[in-house]
């Protein structure tokens, strides 16, 4: 640096404006090596940007087009029937309003084979008051009502090649297909997928025939009110008084809120995700600046030589560092900006709303905060080692620089955890699970940088003597001077981390969704099956070789009394701690004499029978008893439609209610319920396909009113939705796996100089240039299997925790992690550590030496 700036550095001279400018003639001589830190934060800020902004363009547009999602401005819903009294309080609401009938059943195809799981939606002319209803043609949606005619889903007249004209039978109503449903408010390519929707006039419900005991039906009232309607205050008028009458009512913004967690959920995992490509891009950073000063420590001295003080030789270089953050920063939001347009074809029909893009400005904001943030808090550490380089270092080679206390070094790592803490805090908005997540990450960088240096421990311990000459020269480099086995080792392995989890996760979630059972798992479940219906059905199911496995009942009921207060006292309370949900909710109730696989007893004694006086025992499920307030001993008053009935709690189960059987929140036991009103749930299984359908066909025939779930299909819609968030998640961690690689490559480059001197050694001393490229590639590829292995493993470790721990499930690990990425992920460090070799040894020695100052 000395010839280019003046010979005598004024202190009273060296303000902002000629650090600035000692900053900018230095760091253009380095302009390349700068550009390269530079790249390694790059895509972490994009990857951050493009979710961040994402995420607020999909809240935004959701939000704004809660009315359409709904369809009206508010709608009041409930689970039967309402009675006189609650339609004389409906009408009094104020608005317009059109009614839905809306239920699950089967639907099958006079003119052609087979059946389908579908939504029945019966809706008054009109609806919806605000979106479009888009059917194929067009006109039908305009009449829609004004005659009998069915709008079917636009993917189930595809499936079984219908056409407008054709007929569905319903029930016992059949009815002409008026046209293809393509699109209507609330649908999403999920809900299509399990049971896709199928709107019949309002007043043809009643045909049908379906609506009996037991019957799972909703009935919605959607209402419309003028603009500039105070919603707000008919929900604080009128949801109190609907709570009373079993009903509810929910705003269109209630819609939009629900969906936005539902999102905001998926977004704070991704956001994460990339964070965690930030946080290598970071690593890059405090790595490259490391060796960066030790390049610049001549020229600090010289600095210093001439008259600078110690602040104005670290300034120079914090605004060098500054500055390439600040230009990340700017790159990555730049590309974050583009990439946001890349998640809608990445999950396509899971969006619920039509996305109009629009930038944000916070976003943007943290972008650059981030560039310049990152770059300075993970550079901090070598750059303050400046303070401590001697102006004598400039006639001693040798001079050593004096080590920062420890006190310095404690308080800068307590500073980057505190601004990491508080970047997880911005975007989870959890301060505790922030804490968790940065905790964990820091225990996986603990434990690979652990692996890393026990590596170089033991090899420099048990240095294998006996090998080759290259093999030994390889294995000296993991623990050489100026080696780069802790920064490789913590990239490619938290690299390797990342993807390696995503896979095994993904398995673990599919081996959820199986049905565990000892016999063979029952794959097709008959609902809403009637009491004197049971027989018929079973006589049906025999002559095809199949069998029944499960012949639950069900009664419905709900809670009239908790602990001796009754329901409409607790609803009055303000104080009550009792979930509200408790208190409205129609109870689907079971009774049997044993727990099944699914059920754990948590508390108190099982009740296997019931001696016929006093109140009647009932295990409720730990959920329910928490939202109740309520533990062993406690009564409650059940209304089993209208029967009051004495209870206490006997026990309390743990439920996994993630297992595809069913599962109930209160269960009786025998001899107390047989006498009531009720319904039954029959299993059986079908060893294929062909044989389910033609079941299917056979009880949707002579049994309209019984409602057929097929596991089989409503596993194969799971996986095709975990595969798609998958390919989201794999896309996000593409970024942490091409960021670890800049850093790799980066880290290699930067390292290039160091190990020139070794190199012209060992060629000077007679080795050949093919040997010096054996040994880089013996360095690279331990360090590229040490680091991906021990992510994979550390990946499969996590998970198995997760799996036992969390999920409690048995896990199978997917090979692609030990056969697919880590290999991939080997090689791919040997091609660039190799890569950037060759340069060494193509130059001659001499020019080498000369440029070296050797």
């Amino acid at each position: 640096m000395g010839s280019r700036h003046s010979d005598q550095i004024p202190k009273n001279q060296a303000g902002l404006l000629w650090l600035l400018q000692m900053a900018w003639r230095d760091g253009r001589a380095s302009l390349r090596r700068l550009l390269l830190f530079m790249s390694s934060i790059v895509l972490g800020i994009a990857a951050l940007v493009a979710i961040q902004n994402f995420g607020m363009t999909l809240e935004e547009n959701i939000a704004g087009q809660s009315r359409e999602l709904m369809g009206a401005d508010f709608l009041v819903d409930m689970e039967s029937e309402p009675d006189e009294a609650l339609r004389d309080t409906i009408a009094l609401i104020p608005g317009t309003y059109l009614r839905e009938v809306n239920f699950a059943s089967m639907l099958s195809f006079p003119d052609r084979e087979g059946t389908r799981l579908v939504r029945i939606r019966g809706v008054e002319p009109g609806f919806p008051f605000y979106g479009e209803l888009t059917t194929r043609p067009e006109a039908a949606a305009g009449a829609f009502g004004k005659a009998p005619g069915a709008l079917v889903d636009a993917t189930v007249m595809t499936q079984y090649a219908l056409r407008p004209g054709d007929s569905v039978t319903i029930g016992n109503l059949t009815l002409p297909i008026a046209a293809s449903l393509v699109d209507a408010p609330g649908n999403t390519q999920v809900s299509t997928s399990v049971a896709p929707a199928i709107w019949i006039p309002y007043d043809q419900i009643a045909a049908t025939g379906l609506i009996q005991v037991g019957s799972r039906v909703e009935y919605n009232y959607y209402f419309q009110v003028p603009e500039g309607t105070d919603l707000g205050a008919i929900y604080d008028r009128w949801d109190a008084v609907l709570d009373d009458a079993n009903a509810d009512m929910d705003l269109h913004t209630d819609t939009s809120d629900r969906l936005g967690r539902r999102y905001q959920n998926v977004g704070r995992f991704l956001k994460l995700v990339a964070f965690i490509a930030l946080l290598l891009g970071c690593l890059g950073i405090a790595s490259s600046v490391h060796i960066y000063m030790k390049e610049k420590r001549a020229s600090i001295a010289i600095l210093k030589c001439l008259g600078a003080s110690r602040r104005q030789s670290l300034l120079i270089f914090l605004f060098q560092i500054a500055g390439i953050g600040l230009l990340g920063g700017i790159v990555g939001t730049g590309l974050g900006l583009v990439l946001q347009a890349v998640f809608p074809q990445l999950i396509g029909g899971l969006l619920p709303v039509e996305l109009q893009w629009s930038t944000h400005w916070e976003p943007v904001a943290l972008g650059l905060v981030l560039g310049v943030g990152m770059a300075l808090l993970f550079g901090l550490l070598p750059l303050l080692g400046s303070w401590f380089v001697s102006p004598l270092a400039v006639l001693r080679v040798a001079e050593r620089t004096p080590a920062m206390s420890n006190r310095i070094t404690t308080a800068v790592l307590l500073l980057i955890f505190g601004v990491l803490w508080g970047v997880s805090v911005l975007l989870l908005e959890r301060p505790l699970r922030a804490l968790w997540f940065v905790l964990g990450l820091a225990a996986v960088f603990l434990v690979l940088a652990l692996i890393a240096w026990g590596i170089m421990w033991g090899v420099r311990r048990y240095f294998p003597h006996g090998w080759g000459f290259e093999a030994r020269q390889g294995l000296l480099n993991l623990f050489r001077p100026n080696n780069q086995t802790l920064v490789l080792i913590l990239a490619i392995g938290i690299g390797t981390f990342l993807i390696s989890t995503l896979y095994f996760t993904q398995d673990m979630l599919l081996a959820r969704a199986r049905m565990e059972d000892d016999r063979p798992a029952a794959n097709l479940i008959l609902l809403d099956v009637q009491a004197g219906q049971q027989e018929s059905v079973a006589a049906q199911i025999r002559p095809t070789g199949m069998e029944v496995l499960e012949n639950i009942p069900i009664v419905t009921m709900r809670l009239a009394s908790i602990a001796g207060r009754t329901v409409e006292a607790i609803r009055a309370d303000s104080t009550s701690t009792i979930n509200q949900w408790i208190l409205s909710h129609e109870f689907r109730v079971t009774y049997r004499d044993s727990l099944i696989p699914s059920e754990v007893l948590q508390e108190g004694e099982w009740a296997s029978s019931y001696a016929g006086t006093g109140p009647v025992p009932v295990s409720l499920s730990d959920n329910v008893a928490r939202d109740a307030r309520v533990t062993i001993g406690d009564t409650l008053v059940f209304n089993v439609q209208g029967v009051l009935m004495d209870t206490y709690v006997a026990s309390i189960r743990q439920v996994d209610w993630g297992r595809m059987q069913l599962n109930f929140s209160v269960v009786f036991p025998p001899g107390v319920l047989e006498d009531a009103p009720r319904f039954h749930v029959m299993t059986t299984y079908a060893p294929d396909t062909d044989s389910s359908a033609r079941l299917q066909q056979a009880l949707v025939r002579n049994f309209p009113n019984i409602t057929v779930l097929d596991i089989r299909q409503i596993l194969d819609v799971i996986t095709d939705i975990l595969d798609k968030i998958g390919w989201v998640i794999r896309f996000m961690a593409f970024f942490s796996i091409l960021t670890g690689l800049i850093v790799l490559l980066g880290a290699v480059r930067t390292s290039k100089y160091q190990r020139i001197r070794e190199s012209v050694l060992l060629r000077t001393l007679g080795a050949q240039g093919r040997q010096i490229l054996r040994i880089s590639a013996m360095e690279y590829f331990f360090l590229g299997a040490i680091g991906g292995l021990m992510g994979a493993v550390l990946a499969l470790l996590a998970t198995e925790l997760l799996a036992y721990g969390v999920f409690e499930v048995p896990f199978t690990p997917s090979w692609v992690p030990f056969g697919v990425v880590f290999p991939v992920i080997t090689l791919l460090v040997l091609g660039i550590g190799l890569a950037n070799s060759r340069g060494v040894i193509k130059s001659p020695p001499l020019e080498v030496l000369r440029k070296e100052g050797v």
